[in-house]
Parts: structure tokens; sequence; C-alpha cells
């Protein structure tokens, strides 16, 4: 059962941004840390970037491979986390998936994740 839903997926050029946004449905999720992760085409999901808290504030976690690019925050008025990614480039082509996390502390890890949703697909092409 899908329990989070991202969205703003699509087709961006190398060098441009695009920002994903996630949000619960039926629960609240005041009390979870929230992780993003991705999966490009062929290859394992790696866990990029997590905040602590959706209720605004919380701490952050970037994996190297998009530190200084993405950024996570969260917006309690609107009940969203959202990830802004800038400067994309072809490595960053793949499905993204936020879940609730037990905390933030560190890099994603499937383990420590409850609750998912079913993912949004960034292209990044000319």
């Amino acid at each position: 059962q899908v329990q989070l839903v991202e969205s703003g997926g699509g087709l961006v050029q190398p060098g441009g941004s695009l920002r994903l946004s996630c949000a619960p449905i039926g629960f609240n999720w005041d009390r979870y840390a929230v992780g993003w992760f991705r999966q490009p085409p062929g290859k394992a999901r790696e866990g990029i970037t997590c905040i602590s808290n959706t209720t605004g504030g919380g701490t952050t976690y970037y994996a190297d491979s998009v530190k200084g690019r993405f950024t996570l925050s969260s917006d309690n008025s609107k009940n969203i986390v959202s990830l802004q990614m800038t400067k994309v480039g072809f490595e960053d082509s793949a499905v993204y998936h936020c879940a609730t996390h037990r905390r933030c502390a560190g890099p994603p890890r499937d383990p420590d994740t409850d609750r998912w949703g079913t993912g949004t697909l960034v292209i990044v092409s000319p």
C-alpha cells in the first residue's frame, strides 16, 4: 500500500534544476525522519539524503554524490518534504523515492525505512 507520494520528476537538461516533493497519504508523519533514495536503470538503489523531521528545522545528511548540489527541506505548513536538485548531470537520472526513516544520522538505509512512495522518474538529457 502506497503511503507516500512523490512528485516533480521529469526531463531536465544537464546543468539544470528540478524540485521533487514528497507527501504522506493518510497518516501523520510528524515523528518520522524522511529519506530520499534513487535507483538508476540497471543499478543498485542509493540513499542520497535525509532530514531528521518533517516539521521544520531538522538536520540533514547528504551523500557525497549530491552534496553541494541537492538541498532537502521540510515545509510543515504544506506537509511536504522537498528535494531541490541543481547542477544535475547524467548520473542523476534515476527513479527517486522518498521513505519515512527511523532517524537521520547518516546515509538512508533500507532497513531503517518504513513507508515508501512509488517513485518519480528524473531523466537528465540534452
